[in-house]
């Protein structure tokens, strides 16, 4: 113990550098900072900080480079940089978790926001790690309980699935994620705020969360007003973090809210950095960055972990097609829709089974499972089909079979869907097909 301790003491010194490159700023543009002195030293993604003369200190990071000058963007408001302001080059900046994190808050830089010493990790990793070779992968793994009824059985997640959590706002994603957080069976839980409201972030840890919930969890948190090059590193910070616990062997499930946040941060800084807009303001890095996110998570190499993760994304109006949505959908095992009609008749969470798919199917229930998965889902759908003639008082009892007995089990079926308390798989199947009367 105590020669971890010597060890973490050593990756802080060591991150003290003797000597750093400096230029000077000459040139404020809106938004950058062209500085001079530093296009021989600087590459792409370096942090620097820009020294005011009225001693105030603004970290920014390299966003192009050209002969003589390099331009920065600024993490904060550039009010007050003069010309000839000294910028110190600090060079790639990743992170260096460590196993004292779980419990903790920290930012998108590895600083602890709630207050108390942070200790950083013996070995700093790259913020922007690629995903685990794709030959050498293990495939998904086993059936993992939820504590939810419904992913327990109609929407299963097994070990290294990446789903995504689409939804419009304030129809209970953040508090879906958090029974999320509570309930899977993980070793350790990453969580990623990209974008939150400064408000709701003890408001999450403390009653969203719980103490069950924050016992088991690393949070890394980037407001609403921060830059969007933080809220952009919050996500990368966050993967990186679950990808140390990973490494050592455990199952670590990695929540990202918002996928959406993430992306509008990366146009933002894309667009300062004179990308052209492409996909509705997007510009075409865009994909990429997402893919690249999302394909980190997942199933580790043998002898290593998983990374169960689940992306939240923002969808106005329901737009399923819109295009941050449309790119996760295509790189993930599954996903799943709220919808607000559904919240707004109170039943919670509110998702909309026939828009919902889990491609762990058919390999993670047995024959009877899916036999029972298959009969509600066709429930559901022959009573979505009928639901205007029935609400309107058209339909007559008998005129169709399959649609009378949809009738007589929705209520149930509906209640099943929000049933939260702690259950198993095998009590959530048995429940299911007393429902179903099968």
């Amino acid at each position: 113990m105590a020669f971890e301790g010597f060890d973490l003491l050593r990756a802080e010194i060591s991150d003290i550098g003797a000597i750093r490159p400096v230029g000077r700023v000459f040139e404020v543009n809106r938004g950058t900072i062209d500085v001079s002195g530093l296009s021989s030293r600087a590459a792409l993604g370096d942090r620097a900080v820009i020294r005011c003369q009225s001693g105030r200190e603004i970290g920014a990071e390299v966003l192009t480079l050209r002969r003589g000058a390099v331009t920065l963007l600024a993490d904060g408001a550039i009010d007050g940089i003069a010309m000839g302001d000294q910028v110190e080059l600090l060079g790639q900046t990743g992170i260096a978790p460590d196993d004292s994190w779980v419990g903790r808050i920290v930012d998108a830089f590895g600083q602890p926001l709630d207050g108390r010493p942070l200790m950083r990790g013996a070995v700093e990793r790259s913020l922007r790690a690629s995903p685990p070779a794709a030959a050498q992968r293990r495939r998904l793994g086993e059936r993992v309980e939820t504590g939810l009824s419904v992913f327990n059985t109609l929407l299963p997640l097994v070990r290294g699935q990446r789903i995504g959590l689409f939804a419009g706002s304030g129809v209970g994603k953040s508090s879906l994620l958090a029974k999320l957080a509570r309930g899977v069976s993980a070793d350790v839980v990453v969580i990623a705020l990209v974008g939150e409201r400064g408000r709701e972030l003890r408001e999450f840890v403390e009653k969203v969360l719980g103490p069950e919930g924050m016992a088991r969890s690393v949070i890394v948190a980037a407001t609403s007003d921060q830059s969007p090059l933080v809220r952009r590193r919050c996500a990368w910070a966050a993967m990186t973090v679950a990808e140390h616990f990973r490494d050592q062997g455990k199952h670590v499930l990695f929540l990202a809210d918002s996928v959406t946040r993430f992306a509008e941060a990366h146009r933002e800084v894309a667009l300062a950095a004179g990308e052209p807009p492409s996909l509705r303001g997007f510009p075409p890095s865009t994909s990429h960055s997402i893919m690249s996110l999302a394909e980190r998570a997942g199933p580790g190499l043998e002898g290593a972990g998983d990374i169960t993760a689940i992306f939240s994304v923002l969808v106005a109006g329901s737009d399923m097609d819109e295009p941050v949505a449309d790119i996760l959908r295509g790189v993930l095992d599954g996903h799943v829709v709220l919808d607000r009609a559904i919240a707004e008749r109170g039943r919670f969470p509110a998702i909309d089974l026939l828009r919902s798919v889990s491609r762990s199917l058919p390999d993670a229930a047995t024959a009877e499972e899916n036999r029972l998965i298959g009969a509600a889902r066709r429930l559901l759908g022959a009573y979505a089909n009928a639901e205007m003639m029935i609400q309107a008082g058209l339909y007559a009892h008998g005129s169709d079979a399959q649609i009378d007995k949809a009738i007589a089990v929705y209520p149930d079926l509906d209640q099943f869907i929000a049933r939260e308390e702690e259950v198993d798989t095998g009590a959530s199947f048995t429940r299911l097909a007393e429902i179903l009367r099968l």
